[in-house]
């Protein structure tokens, strides 16, 4: 307190004097020993707090090769399960009914249809105009008639030429049957020594000849009606044979009138509506849209997997269709095997011809086996490694694998259920033994 007094005087004294200084801009801050320390006390806390979230993660990090972020890779958990070995392929819808219509014969086409129209079993599609075919017919219906009128009158003939060797057949036995009674009366004759030898052994003589012109003629008669028969039999062939001509030409004439041969759509018109055909040219297609089958174009490292019968998956609309590989081509091209898949039943509704569908075919099927979700780290590690993850850490583990399918992978060593595994690309870690996973 007296040195406050102090001050206070000399600030009056300075004041009468009129002498000026910077007592007025001082302050007087009453410092605190508390305050003194508080910014070392809260820069130790933050320390501390820092610390104890980081050495952990600090430790985990000094512990790994490589780091990666979650959110850029794909994790997927093992699991037993039926493993379906299965490939993906593409196809077109093709029909499986679709008749070509052919002229069979040259001539001027009229056609009845428009391409795109509905036609049903039977209707008239095209019309072929043939006046030589139509000339032929009628001059082979000609001889087929001038052959059905021999015949006729050949058939009279011999009906006339049979009864007048029946007639000679029944005289020659009437004449016996009077020679037989004329030897009975000379026997009678003779015993009683009415008539000579010479009478009884002439009697004896009519009767043998009369017997022998009667086999002659019963031959005779047998002979000539075979040989009739022969002539007639010959006359009917050659009516039939003429008969089949005609018919053939009339087969053909009907043909020149192009029925649909199915239910359908016209497909392609190959001709003008009154063009000049020559023949065996392509008229018409109709296309059966209700027998449509799956065409499939799948890689030819699988050709030896493919086998008729296999199971097949089509997706369209949203949905998977059951169906059945019911061929596989024989040969190769462009790298390619191309097989046929019929549907399980009827198609799904809204299938159009030329449309495009995935399919997956069924290869083989495995039960109770360990499996995990396919991805890039099958190709990119050959099949033989993969990352196991144990909390924020992904281990480098061997593994040994399987048949793959299009959406899983067979591990037969390496995995239990329920590991979480890395099916990302595993060459990004570059084979580092222990990842760090960051959020």
């Amino acid at each position: 307190m007296p040195e406050r007094a102090t001050v206070d005087r000399l600030d009056i004294k300075r004041q009468e004097q009129g002498i000026r200084d910077t007592s007025a801009q001082d302050v007087v801050i009453e410092r605190s020993k508390s305050r003194r320390f508080l910014p070392y006390v809260i820069g130790s806390v933050v320390a501390i707090a820092v610390l104890a979230f980081t050495v952990p993660g600090l430790t985990q990090w000094l512990g790994t090769d490589r780091s990666a972020n979650r959110s850029q890779l794909r994790f997927s958990t093992v699991i037993r399960d039926t493993f379906v070995r299965d490939i993906a392929a593409q196809g077109v819808v093709v029909a499986a009914v679709s008749p070509t219509l052919y002229a069979t014969t040259g001539g001027t086409v009229t056609l009845h249809v428009n391409a795109g129209d509905a036609v049903t079993t039977g209707d008239l599609v095209a019309t072929i105009d043939s006046p030589g075919l139509d000339n032929e017919l009628d001059r082979e219906r000609a001889t087929l008639d001038s052959l059905e009128t021999n015949l006729q009158r050949q058939s009279i003939e011999n009906k006339k030429l049979l009864l007048k060797g029946q007639q000679t057949v029944d005289l020659a036995r009437v004449e016996l049957v009077a020679a037989e009674r004329e030897l009975r009366r000379a026997e009678q004759s003779w015993g009683h020594q009415v008539i000579s030898l010479q009478d009884y052994e002439k009697a004896q003589d009519d009767v043998e000849r009369t017997r022998i012109e009667l086999q002659h003629a019963e031959s005779e008669f047998a002979l000539n009606e075979e040989s009739l028969d022969f002539e007639l039999q010959t006359l009917r062939l050659e009516r039939d044979r003429q008969r089949l001509a005609v018919g053939n030409l009339e087969r053909r004439v009907q043909e020149l009138e192009l029925r649909a041969p199915v239910d359908g759509i016209v497909g392609t018109l190959a001709v003008d509506r009154r063009g000049v055909v020559p023949a065996n040219a392509e008229i018409a297609t109709v296309v059966d849209l209700s027998a449509l089958e799956i065409e499939l174009s799948v890689s030819d490292s699988y050709a030896d997997d493919l086998v008729v019968g296999s199971d097949v998956g089509i997706k369209f609309g949203g949905e998977d269709h059951a169906a059945t590989l019911v061929s596989v081509s024989p040969e190769v091209i462009n790298s390619t095997v191309s097989g046929r898949v019929r549907f399980d039943g009827q198609h799904p509704a809204g299938l159009r011809q030329n449309q495009r569908v995935s399919a997956r075919i069924v290869l083989e099927s495995k039960e109770d086996t360990l499996v995990v979700d396919s991805g890039p780290f099958f190709d990119t590690g050959g099949g033989r490694l993969i990352y196991r993850v144990n909390g924020d850490v992904a281990e480098r583990i061997d593994i040994v694998t399987g048949s793959r399918s299009v959406s899983q992978v067979e591990i037969l060593q390496g995995v239990d259920v329920g590991d979480v595994v890395i099916i990302s690309e595993i060459d990004r870690f570059r084979g580092a033994e222990r990842v760090l996973l960051r959020d």
